[in-house]
């Protein structure tokens, strides 16, 4: 099978309400802004909100600043690669550090090599206080993992910052209820209705440019048995923060990342995709989410994403 014999026609319904909501963000709130790691779902969002707002003279065409936190053990190839995209637009990015935290003692790790991932929730709410953000657009997507399959395009957050599951709003018809408090806010996700699937044929489609890493590239990994049965297993990259542990085999393989956060959590697959195109045939086939055979902060327990939801994460 080639791309050329798939039908991607429904990726102009999703485009369209994709930069329906990116619309009614800016017309609605005062001071949003949009979540960029650099990674593939938000450079999908960055480019429906170009196509939303491409008629503006100023700041990349943006309403809003883009916001990233960083764990401080981000690839190096992500965030350079977020920087680029971010002043080739000439939009501006505002970067909040999870070790800013740490120096602040907001945030105290138990361990020094303790994962960060979880940690940013801390991070982000600080800077909402910062900056009086009342609304921040996300690419989190519904297929991605059972709590974010639960969650409203438009997701109120309490003074806290705290999700409520059994307490959302129905949105019918796209009829969104966005009333807050001054002290609460709302997170927004655009394309919540997206697959990976449809993430890949756009990027296909649109030729978006990606970090590298995203493409098949030979890695040190070792093959780690994980899940809360030890049933799975991720090929864990070799780095000094993710050493091999005592008996594990380092090998290399050819492989690429599905998703990107935290090089602690986030583990490749292995790989001979070096294109959009090859990567959409590639996920046509797979049998697993992308954050189920990547993630190891989702290993834990089958409740460990809807928990950090509702502490505040993303």
């Amino acid at each position: 099978m080639t791309t050329s014999q798939l039908n991607n026609s429904h990726l102009d319904a999703l485009e369209e309400e994709t930069i329906f909501i990116l619309r009614e963000v800016a017309a609605v709130f005062e001071r949003p802004a949009l979540l960029f790691s650099g990674g593939k779902d938000s450079l999908v969002l960055l480019k429906c909100a170009e196509k939303a707002f491409a008629s503006q003279s100023s700041g990349g065409g943006l309403p809003y600043p883009l916001l990233m936190i960083d764990t401080g053990h981000n690839y190096k190839e992500v965030t350079d690669f977020r920087d680029a995209r971010a002043a080739e637009l000439g939009a501006k990015l505002i970067v909040r550090s999870v070790e800013d935290s740490m120096a602040r003692g907001t945030v105290r790790l138990r361990t020094p090599d303790e994962p960060r991932n979880a940690h940013q929730s801390v991070t982000l709410l600080e800077s909402i206080e910062e900056f009086r953000f009342d609304a921040l657009i996300g690419g989190a997507r519904r297929d991605e993992e059972k709590a974010r399959a639960k969650e409203r395009i438009f997701s109120h957050r309490d003074s806290f910052g705290q999700w409520q599951p059994k307490n959302q709003r129905p949105e019918l018809w796209n009829l969104f209820n966005t009333r807050h408090a001054p002290d609460e806010h709302f997170r927004v996700f655009p394309i919540s209705n997206w697959t990976e699937l449809d993430i890949w044929q756009y990027i296909d489609r649109e030729r978006i440019a990606l970090p590298s890493i995203y493409y098949t590239h030979p890695r040190e990994v070792v093959v780690r048995r994980g899940g809360t049965d030890g049933s799975s297993s991720l090929l864990v990259p070799v780095t000094p923060l993710t050493p091999p542990r005592a008996g594990e085999e380092v090998v290399t393989k050819n492989v690429r990342f599905r998703t990107v956060g935290d090089m602690t959590c986030t583990a490749p697959v292995e790989s001979l995709a070096a294109s959009a195109a090859d990567i959409v045939i590639e996920t046509i086939a797979a049998d697993i989410s992308e954050r189920g055979a990547t993630r190891m902060d989702d290993q834990t327990s089958d409740a460990s994403m809807e928990t950090r939801k509702k502490e505040g994460y993303f």
